[in-house]
């Protein structure tokens, strides 16, 4: 490691703000236009440019010592410890973050690319009691990195950055891909419209090629459902879609099968890119194969539904959903991953602290089905982005890989920023 690098204390790098939580008691205090950062938030990304919670004008008044400035680093530091991000807005945090204002001569991307790999110290200056760790302000300032020079930091952030930029490229794309998938169906198998296109007499339905807009009648008839379009029926979700029992024991699991359980399902997101590996799994477990859709029957109101990326395995608290055949895989994914179902299986759900779901209940929905050749035709539509996202996916497991196998030899100066930039030329990247 070069001369230049430099032992300093926390406390030393910039200001350190604890966030606070105005009085619960007050519903005016919340529900605004600033964002309030919470544990939960702080999930990943790099860059928090949302938050679940908000204060009002109200609100963010009542604590407005505590308010941080864009480029802001924020560490969790109670319960949950050693989650991180940088503010993009000025926001307010809850008590247990900690954050750091930065003086001039810290880089804030290096600080959080530091902060990263801090889980050791963390846990070793944690206390307050036996229920979770509490790691005080004092604490945290005490807690000692090493710091380059500022060239020699925002060099190690940029390097890092690339990467961490290309992931959230992807992220972005796999959003904007389910939100074009989401509006596609909702078009076709709610609202109706290439229907209502050509009731209008806009032969093109609606501007579909004409092979897609044939399928589609120019009239609709009264229905249970009410109004639908003709021809279609009314139906259920076990009509078209079904649960594979394929149960599986710990014992005739190989250890390196991915494993996803519900805590690595993102919320409204149908890309699953987080699974560990089945070792040490003790339970029974659910096969499912890529490209399957999982839902989470365990409080289904978080909805937690996704496109398996990989064969693998899950908890038994996820249902594994297959369309009647492959022609409506499309159609299911997209009454499946809806807020309407989620819904609907929710208000269903049986126990008040951990209400479950079932397939039994989610086969029971009701829907309109239209003719197969039209649900084949929207899977073959939708398919390419379905098939991207999982793309997607893979490749941003490979970057995280990289970020990870560089960040603790860069930020400990094992390793110098030409190595890397060598290392990943070499990977074409």
């Amino acid at each position: 490691m070069a001369g230049e690098w430099q032992v300093k204390r926390i406390g030393d790098l910039g200001q350190i703000i604890t966030g606070k939580t105005p009085s619960t008691k007050v519903s005016e205090f919340f529900d605004g236009k600033h964002p309030f950062i919470t544990i939960p938030d702080l999930d990943g990304r790099r860059e928090i440019e949302t938050s679940e919670r908000s204060l009002s004008e109200l609100g963010a008044k009542a604590i407005h010592t505590t308010q941080l400035p864009v480029g802001a680093v924020m560490m969790s530091c109670i319960a949950t410890i050693g989650k991180c991000g940088i503010t993009t807005r000025p926001s307010f945090t809850n008590q247990q973050i900690n954050s750091v204002i930065c003086n001039k001569d810290v880089d804030h991307k290096f600080l959080y690319y530091s902060f990263t790999q801090l889980a050791a110290a963390l846990d070793a200056a944690g206390g307050g009691g036996s229920v979770y760790t509490n790691v005080s302000k004092s604490r945290f300032s005490n807690i000692q990195i090493l710091l380059p020079t500022i060239p020699e930091q925002k060099a190690i952030a940029h390097i890092l950055g690339t990467l961490d930029d290309k992931i959230e490229l992807n992220r972005q794309m796999n959003k904007t891909l389910e939100e074009m998938v989401r509006a596609i169906f909702k078009s076709w198998f709610v609202d109706f419209l290439p229907v209502r296109a050509k009731m209008a007499a806009r032969t093109q339905a609606g501007g579909l090629k004409p092979e897609i807009a044939k399928l589609f009648p120019d009239s609709f008839e009264n229905s249970e459902l009410g109004e639908i379009p003709t021809g279609w029926k009314v139906g259920t979700v076990g009509n078209v879609a079904d649960h594979p029992l394929r149960g599986i024991k710990p014992h005739e699991i190989k250890s390196d099968t991915p494993y996803i359980a519900l805590e690595h399902m993102p919320r409204n997101c149908i890309a699953l890119s987080d699974w560990v590996t089945a070792e040490n799994l003790e339970s029974n477990k659910f096969e499912f194969k890529k490209g399957e859709i999982l839902f989470g029957k365990l409080r289904p109101y978080f909805h937690k539904v996704g496109v398996a990326p990989v064969n693998g395995v899950c908890s038994t608290d996820i249902v594994v959903v297959v369309g009647e055949s492959m022609k409506w895989f499309g159609f299911v994914l997209g009454h499946i991953s809806s807020t309407e179902f989620v819904e609907y299986t929710n208000a269903g759900s049986t126990g008040t602290k951990m209400p479950r779901t079932s397939w039994i209940e989610m086969a029971r929905y009701q829907i309109v089905l239209p003719p197969e050749p039209l649900a084949s035709a929207f899977t073959a539509f939708i398919q390419p982005s379905v098939e991207r996202i999982i793309a997607n996916i893979n490749e941003t497991i490979t970057l995280a890989s990289l970020r990870d196998v560089l960040l603790p030899k860069l930020i400990s100066g094992e390793l110098r920023v030409r190595d890397a930039e060598r290392f990943l030329k070499e990977r074409g990247l």
